[in-house]
């Protein structure tokens, strides 16, 4: 069981997690040991509240296919069980990201002494680049 929050959890069902071979470089075990994780979970059939649903869903990932389905590749560690518990923690982790609600931006517009600063340093540079000139 995956606790998200106090109230959401994601029952063990719902996570489908499979071994299969790592890649990269390795040593005379590479071509018999399963360490990697990979990890799918499907968005739509989940227990997931309504909200956490369509957050997700409209969340604009790689690793979240079309059909609603969350995919994660965990080869980070070289054993099967830090792992998955790998995979475990970056499910929780995109989860609660689909949560979070980002501030609303406020326009501002610079301050009339601000502006007239940039102005007078503009005037300053284009006087002492003009003065570089050829003599006349």
């Amino acid at each position: 069981m995956l606790h998200i929050s106090n109230t959401v959890t994601i029952a063990d069902w719902e996570i489908e997690l499979t071994a299969i071979r790592s890649m990269g470089a390795g040593g005379q075990k590479v071509n018999k040991t399963s360490s990697a994780i990979h990890l799918r979970f499907d968005i739509k059939r989940s227990t997931l509240p309504d909200f956490y649903k369509e957050r997700l869903l409209s969340l604009t990932d790689s690793r979240i296919t079309k059909e609603g389905v969350i995919i994660i590749k965990a080869q980070q560690f070289r054993t099967q069980e830090q792992n998955r518990e790998d995979a475990l923690e970056r499910l929780k982790k995109i989860i609660l990201s689909a949560t979070v609600v980002q501030k609303a931006r406020r326009a501002t517009k610079p301050t009339r002494a601000s502006q007239k600063r940039r102005v007078d340093s503009k005037k300053r540079k284009s006087q002492t680049k003009s003065l570089r000139g050829r003599v006349q």
